[in-house]
């Protein structure tokens, strides 16, 4: 297939249609006093996030974003030059955990095509993404098992957030634009799509993120390495 849009920020081998059938509604009970840890500093995190935004859930999409792409990021980093320190495979969890921030990267991209931020909005996220980077690179140094749980609780987060958006939308109070370009040919969306299109599969992107930093963290809870089980790979 070709790509329509004029970019190389992927290529055509990269693209792939979302899975809607995904699981929405599963939240991981939190039990011991990391998991509570780690739900209610996603829960702190949110007050901040709804007083700045409140309904503009463009841009609250572009904040979410850039904080989610890091991550994935510093989990396969660290992943990384540990394979390299010990000269052992990780089981697919490099790979698994880069795809996942380049996904999120690839939700930034379409939704600054819907959503132009603002000189303060950019700022803030400089800001943000300096404390939040070096903060969980710490943290996941400390205890994966605690940094796996807290991005599951936070892709938690960002599913409200998107079903919020897909019922401003379904209300009015959102324009269903024609979905950008970008996003028709990444998701594979017919070329009718609307915004409303790039809000679900973006939506069935984070429960899947959901699901692999759950399960991350309940194999460093039964005292196993994340090598020891193979990682979900194929589906962002």
């Amino acid at each position: 297939m070709e790509l329509s849009g004029k970019w190389n920020c992927f290529r055509p081998w990269e693209t792939y249609a979302a899975d809607l059938s995904i699981n929405l509604t599963k939240h991981h009970a939190p039990v011991t006093f990391l998991d509570k840890m780690a739900y209610w500093t996603v829960k702190s995190l949110r007050w901040p996030t709804d007083l700045f935004f409140q309904r503009r859930y463009g841009c609250r999409a572009m904040m979410l974003e850039t904080v989610a792409a890091v991550p994935g990021m510093v989990g396969g980093m660290l992943l990384h030059c540990k394979s390299l320190r010990k000269f052992e495979h990780s089981g697919g969890w490099i790979k698994a955990l880069i795809e996942e921030a380049e996904n999120e990267r690839m939700h930034l991209m379409t939704f600054m095509e819907v959503a132009k931020p603002k000189w303060y909005e950019r700022a803030l996220v400089i800001t943000v993404q300096g404390v939040f980077f070096n903060a969980y690179f710490l943290g996941y140094l400390i205890s994966p098992k605690f940094a796996h749980r807290m991005v599951g609780y936070l892709e938690e987060e960002a599913i409200h957030s998107y079903t919020e958006f897909l019922k401003e939308l379904d209300k009015g109070n959102i324009e269903n634009v024609p979905a950008p370009a970008i996003a028709i040919d990444y998701w594979r969306l017919p070329p009718n799509s609307t915004l409303r299109d790039v809000v679900e599969v973006v939506r069935a992107d984070e429960a899947h993120h959901r699901d692999v930093n759950h399960f991350a963290s309940d194999i460093h809870y039964q005292g196993r390495e994340l090598k020891e089980a193979p990682a979900p790979i194929g589906y962002h």
